[in-house]
């Protein structure tokens, strides 16, 4: 079954690899000479004990992050899937791997990973960066960056890189070995634990600067807060995600939800392999239940949906207006507002021709276009 290994072991170039999810940290950790550059009103990441962030690690992660030497056959990296301009996605519906293979599903932004105490959009047990960056390099259900019985290969190439030498010894002092796998993960984790966006122009109105938005964006975000809508409930908080962690949390929040998208069979069944948390946990109450994923930045990151199965903004809103998609023809036929595991806000909202408008000007304010640019996230061997 699709991802369901990646809950225990994981075979990894020919290393046993435990992918155990981390303790839930409670602070910093031991930061060096890390300082968070936060948005006003962002709370502080957690980071875990065994990888406090530093600048060094950092930047040696960034470099990491865009090499296209941590692909199997040198022409994929995870920027390939997490594109910069487009807030880390990739623009497609299904993600493609570096040798071809397309992916079930599409490629989850990064923006604010930070803060996001379970990855992917569907497996409960992927709970840390440090743990999911093994998966696209060695799986091979799908193949991605198709590392799979290469990773002697992989330190080799990265360990005689004279920057790279010296990049990892700034980050990781002492040990008998320089360039370690732990030491790859590690270090991407602490750059993708940099990403975070929260300067868009709603981010300055609610700063006080009342004119950053317009008139049809104030009346979206009322509709967006409503009960109308109920659309808070799953994308709620700074993040605009209900699935959330950061310092002095009382508890991780984790949610999943049935949006009603399928309905193959009149029973409430997705189509395989996209059957939500149910792929992992085989529990039928499970079945279509995916990650909402925080809605900024929203406005660059189409196609929508775990499968981008839904092309536009607007058809997004045609979707929850009625509760749940209809697919009228095809292998995938059936009507989503009466799928029986739907999630509780699920309904027919009944949106006017203005209000759809005005939703529209909202999402699109929640672009953070300093973000989508910030050459501290930029791709650091295209600078020589």
């Amino acid at each position: 079954m699709l991802r369901r290994r990646h809950f225990g072991l994981l075979a990894a170039g020919g290393l046993l690899l435990a992918l155990l999810a981390p303790p839930r940290a409670t602070g910093q950790n031991a930061v060096s000479d890390w300082v968070w550059a936060l948005p006003k009103g962002f709370p502080t990441p957690n980071v875990p004990a065994d990888n406090p962030m530093s600048a060094s690690k950092v930047e040696l992660g960034r470099h990491l992050f865009y090499d296209t030497r941590l692909s199997g056959n040198g022409t994929f990296s995870c920027a390939s899937c997490h594109a910069q301009r487009l807030a880390f996605t990739d623009g497609r519906a299904r993600a493609i791997g570096a040798t071809g293979e397309m992916h079930p599903r599409g490629s989850m932004g990064l923006a604010n990973v930070a803060y996001s105490p379970v990855l992917t959009w569907a497996n409960p047990g992927m709970r840390s960066l440090e743990q999911q960056a093994i998966v696209p390099m060695f799986g091979d259900d799908p193949v991605e960056l198709g590392l799979q019985g290469q990773e002697r290969a992989l330190l080799q190439r990265v360990g005689t890189d004279p920057r790279y030498q010296k990049l990892f010894a700034a980050a990781f002092p002492g040990g008998q070995e320089l360039v370690t796998l732990d030491r790859i993960v590690k270090a991407i984790g602490a750059f993708e634990r940099t990403l975070i966006s929260g300067r868009s122009p709603y981010d300055a109105y609610k700063g006080g600067a009342l004119r950053a938005i317009s008139a049809a964006a104030r009346r979206g975000e009322e509709l967006f807060f409503s009960e109308k809508t109920e659309c808070f409930h799953c994308h709620g908080g700074f993040n605009f995600t209900g699935t959330s962690d950061f310092v002095g949390k009382g508890f991780a929040e984790i949610e999943f939800h049935n949006t009603g998208l399928y309905n193959i069979d009149g029973k409430g069944a997705y189509p395989a392999p996209n059957t939500g948390v149910h792929a992992v946990t085989d529990n039928p109450d499970d079945m279509g239940r995916f990650k909402a994923p925080s809605l900024r930045n929203i406005a660059v990151t189409a196609p929508y949906m775990h499968d981008g199965s839904i092309a536009t903004l607007e058809a997004v809103l045609a979707h929850y207006d009625v509760g749940g998609r209809t697919v009228r023809r095809g292998p995938h036929a059936g009507v989503g507002s009466t799928n029986p595991y739907r999630a509780e806000f699920m309904k027919r909202i009944g949106f006017t021709p203005r209000e759809k408008l005005d939703m529209l000007a909202f999402l699109r304010a929640l672009t953070d276009s300093t973000f989508l640019t910030d050459p501290r996230f930029s791709n650091p061997w295209s600078i020589r």
